[in-house]
């Protein structure tokens, strides 16, 4: 197992993310002070709430019909459909966020009811072991739909001439167990090397800086494709993609007082959107649906 000086890779935050993140602590500050008080809590990873903010800009959510953009992402198209879904079925509490590291705590979070949802969809297999606790919505991207890109540094030549199966075992890759699907399918393929790390946020820093060939990532809507967050700027390998073979869901909280309202609501209101073809519309104009005849699938 390799490991890594994680107090020196924290220092590598550039002043720009730095700025970027007080200024959002400082809006969700204000935003809890003077919230609805019958509104909502929701809890959402702080880069992910960055995005969603630039790309929302104030708008309200049932008039956003275009997904194409700056700061678009599958994780900021998930938070727009989950909101359209359950204003269309019937659930009108307005929402109020915090952003911060919630990573694998929000789950913690369902489970005992102080969460009431899940933004940031889960898959099938993660969402499976803790139904006990939780309602698991239809499915909002369907089995077969997501394929990931081989995302890594600009500069790793050797990961970017990747063209078959084969040449995966001179490459290191890296996720957690904590994903699923994502960990059954890279451990699937024939790698050098499959490190754990349960930050995403390290994990595509690890990936920057060259210390490790490649993450799986949804292919992004920038015209090359690429990942761009502050110093860290990663592109996926030309053409070739990897299908993840799950669906993914929404999953709401059963100890939470409004978690059946909003289960029902949210069924419903993506029963609408997916008969009127906006779900799949969505995800194509934020760049995550590729186009099968641009992308090969090396692991069918």
């Amino acid at each position: 197992m390799v490991k890594f000086n994680r107090g020196y890779f924290y220092k590598t935050n550039s002043s720009s993310i730095q700025i970027k993140l007080f200024i959002l602590y400082f809006i969700v500050f204000c935003q809890s002070s003077f919230a609805n008080p019958n509104s909502v809590l929701i809890y959402i990873r702080d880069d992910v709430y960055i995005d969603y903010q630039e790309f929302v800009s104030g708008r309200d959510i049932a008039t956003i019909d275009n997904f194409s953009g700056k700061s678009i992402r599958r994780d900021v198209v998930d938070m727009i459909i989950a909101q359209k879904a359950l204003r269309l079925g019937g659930f009108n509490d307005s929402f109020n966020y915090a952003a911060g590291k919630v990573n694998f705590r929000n789950t913690k979070m369902l489970q005992n009811g102080k969460s009431l949802i899940s933004f940031d969809s889960y898959w099938l297999k993660d969402s499976q072991p803790i139904a006990k606790y939780v309602y698991i919505s239809d499915e909002v991207i369907r089995n077969g739909e997501y394929v990931a890109g081989i995302y890594t540094s600009p500069e790793n030549s050797k990961t970017l001439a990747l063209n078959s199966l084969s040449d995966l075992t001179q490459l290191t890759a890296v996720s957690t167990p904590l994903w699923r699907t994502d960990w059954s399918t890279l451990e699937e393929l024939p790698l050098k090397e499959l490190i754990r790390d349960d930050s995403w946020l390290s994990m595509v820093r690890m990936v920057n800086l060259l210390w490790i060939d490649f993450i799986l990532m949804p292919f992004n809507s920038t015209p090359d494709l690429s990942f761009t967050m502050g110093v860290i700027h990663l592109v996926p390998v030309p053409n070739i993609g990897i299908l993840l073979k799950d669906s993914r869901h929404f999953i709401i909280s059963k100890a939470h007082p409004k978690g059946e309202a909003a289960f029902i609501a949210i069924n419903k209101g993506l029963k609408m959107l997916r008969e009127n073809g906006d779900i799949e519309r969505a995800y194509q104009q934020a760049g995550f649906f590729v186009d099968p005849h641009k992308v090969r699938i090396i692991n069918p």
